[in-house]
């Protein structure tokens, strides 16, 4: 590996370290009440599926609206999991988690063969159909509670297991899409055609995007059902598959940067708002409005934030300062 991604890889690790250390430290301190932290922890949930969904509606280009049918699979998965008690504890947890995302994966090929066969509107419709179809399914069937959902699900509120998990969700899907196979994607989102005439397995490349982005929704829906104890499919409508999407809007389609932030800001804003219950959707509503008219391509639009360009800023500043130095 050469040096400089050594460096970089050491200087990311770094930052996240440091954003643990802080945030842990606040929680001890007090500064941060337990409420604040249920938010934290909600933050945690909602960057995995703002990036999960990325990978579909930013690297791949096809708008998809079902994405909370997802994570409503691998909630239920993980939470009929947790109530067999064949493994429990924190072992039980992360298992509980992969099969979470295995079952949403699947339905995530079972779904995407047919349907990514389609394009823009369609694609966007049918996706919708498929996650109401899911909801209603789950509450019509005994063994997931029907329109009680499931309660009694053993409780995982440790932010130190919930913010590590997020970070490896988050830097494996970024693994991916800057490997060779993201490079494949990239490629059928900006011109279906020349990919496919240069070799580009099209069928197959849109259904491993759309099997990894139903995969990590999937964990993050295993993270909510531990989180909360209680999950009913309604809970996991249009309107939360809306409010993913709008999270990946706002941050720029494409960037991986741009949908943590945004995910983050649009947890935050709410909650920071509910004190002015009656005008808080209000102001909600403008800033979204603001943004999208004063940035229409999102905050970050496709752009990543790389820690790389800091380093080559600070590495030539002080490199000419100590040729000038020694001039």
């Amino acid at each position: 590996m050469p040096r400089d991604k050594k460096l970089i890889y050491l200087i990311n690790t770094g930052l996240v370290l440091i954003l643990f250390a802080l945030l842990t430290v606040f929680e001890a301190s007090g500064v941060f009440t337990r409420y604040s932290m249920s938010i934290v922890r909600l933050v945690c949930i909602n960057v995995i599926l703002a990036t999960s969904l990325n990978v579909t509606v930013g690297n791949l280009g096809q708008i998809t609206l079902g994405h909370a049918g997802f994570m409503s699979i691998g909630a239920y998965t993980a939470a009929l999991f947790a109530k067999t008690e064949v493994i429990t504890g924190q072992g039980g947890y992360y298992i509980g988690m992969i099969l979470a995302g295995i079952c949403a994966g699947i339905f995530g090929i079972a779904i995407g063969i047919p349907v990514l066969r389609l394009k823009g509107d369609y694609l966007a419709i049918v996706t919708l159909a498929f996650g109401e179809i899911i909801r209603v399914l789950i509450e019509y069937f005994d063994f997931t509670g029907g329109a009680q959902g499931i309660n009694g699900i053993p409780r995982m509120q440790n932010f130190s297991v919930m913010f590590f998990v997020a970070v490896i969700c988050v830097t494996l899907m970024y693994s991916v899409m800057t490997s060779r196979h993201g490079r494949a994607i990239l490629a059928i989102r900006e011109d279906e055609i020349a990919a496919q005439s240069s070799g580009i397995n099209i069928t197959y490349y849109k259904t491993f995007a759309f099997t990894l982005s139903a995969f990590f929704a999937g964990v993050a829906g295993a993270m909510y059902a531990h989180n909360i104890g209680t999950i009913g499919a309604s809970f996991f409508n249009y309107n939360k598959s809306f409010d993913i999407l709008v999270m990946v809007v706002l941050g720029g389609m494409g960037s991986f940067t741009g949908a943590v932030i945004s995910a983050t800001v649009l947890t935050v804003v709410p909650e920071t708002l509910r004190q002015f219950n009656e005008y808080r959707m209000i102001v909600y509503s403008l800033l979204l409005i603001m943004v999208m008219l004063f940035r229409p391509e999102g905050l970050l639009g496709r752009k990543e934030f790389h820690i790389t360009k800091v380093v080559d800023k600070l590495r030539n500043k002080f490199g000419k300062q100590s040729i000038e130095g020694g001039n």
